[in-house]
């Protein structure tokens, strides 16, 4: 039996607790929110984030993010990626983490902007935790939407680390009956998939409410070609980058997270590309600063919405042409119109 502190307790961090407890171990998660807490210590349920989800009793809450983080065998990083570096510098003092003694895995999709430098998540943390954790960490992602891995669908993982022994021991932290988990060394590559799928969701969102308002020329086909020119963005990006493994993205981290993002209705990225247009929820704001400012309003977070501005960023420092993710940008910042824009995505040559 190993412990494991998780910090965040949104969807996904509560489903990745809730099958490491059901695997036997015990798990403390760490909630910014006391409400949250009271309803998983009290109730055994997180209303706000997993609906109609009963957890075990061995997933316990803190709002102690440093709590959470002492004497654990494993730390899961499950933060939005906003909050991601905050969170892991309030842990630094644990002394199991000053001596090097805690497995850490991140599970957030994203990336971290410090000082107008856009970095991956790994090694931006790299930077502030001690140095033995460098080509330590894990990185963990998939197709795995909270609300079915909490239910127990058949999901499929990739644990990514330079060390492999690592990447086996978190296989072996998560894999369940319902949970199967592959080991790869392209940590670059996994992360790249993991934070620009989102990107290509906010577009594929876009496109389907477009097709639903009756658009002549969007039809399956249409959707298909986003997909496809999509994957190869991100591997542009993965690529440039520094990307090891040319299969990452038609594994189950590239083309599988991303086919599952864009036509999930659970894909809050899906979502808000769909509220774009049938609810105009930026119609109030002129960029998308101001639209990523009032992020509270909107009432969920969707991740693409911060990554494309990250990705726009490395387009340019790369010299990459990046029709979806420069049309995405362009949208939410309110230079085109999103029906204009994303005809002239998919019809530019």
């Amino acid at each position: 039996m190993k412990k494991v502190g998780i910090l965040g307790a949104g969807a996904w961090g509560t489903a990745i607790g809730k099958g490491i407890a059901e695997n036997g171990h015990d798990v403390e998660i760490w909630s910014f929110e006391q409400p949250v807490a009271d309803d998983i210590n009290g109730h055994h349920t997180n209303a706000l984030y997993l609906p109609d989800v009963d957890l075990p009793e061995n997933l316990r809450a803190t709002t102690s993010i440093l709590e959470a983080a002492t004497d654990k065998d494993y730390l899961i990083v499950a933060t939005p990626s906003l909050f991601t570096l905050d969170a892991v510098k309030a842990v630094l003092t644990a002394p199991n983490i000053v001596e090097g003694e805690t497995q850490i895995g991140v599970v957030t999709k994203g990336f971290i902007t410090q000082k107008k430098r856009v970095r991956l998540i790994v090694e931006t943390l790299e930077d502030y935790l001690p140095g033995f954790y460098k080509g330590n960490i894990v990185y963990i992602s998939g197709p795995s939407h909270a609300e079915e891995v909490a239910r127990g669908k058949l999901t499929g993982l990739i644990s990514a680390s330079a060390n492999p022994k690592n990447s086996i021991r978190f296989r072996q932290l998560l894999n369940s009956p319902s949970v199967v988990v592959f080991s790869s060394l392209d940590v670059i590559g996994v992360q790249v998939c993991a934070a620009v799928k989102n990107v290509i969701a906010i577009a594929f969102g876009i496109l389907d409410a477009l097709k639903e308002r009756s658009e002549p020329i969007f039809g399956d086909n249409t959707e298909s070609l986003l997909l496809a020119a999509g994957l190869n963005e991100i591997q542009s990006i993965g690529i440039a980058l520094g990307s090891t493994h040319p299969e990452t993205f038609t594994s189950i981290a590239g083309v599988g997270d991303l086919d599952v993002t864009c036509r999930s209705p659970y894909g809050r990225n899906r979502r808000f590309g769909r509220d774009v247009v049938l609810k105009k929820v930026i119609e109030p704001y002129g960029t998308i600063q101001e639209v990523q400012g009032s992020i509270k309003t909107l009432g969920y977070l969707p991740e693409g919405l911060f990554a494309v501005q990250a990705a726009r960023e490395l387009a340019e420092k790369h010299r990459l042409k990046l029709r979806i993710v420069g049309g995405v940008y362009r949208i939410l910042n309110r230079e085109a119109e999103p029906d204009d824009e994303i005809r002239r995505i998919l019809t530019t040559r």
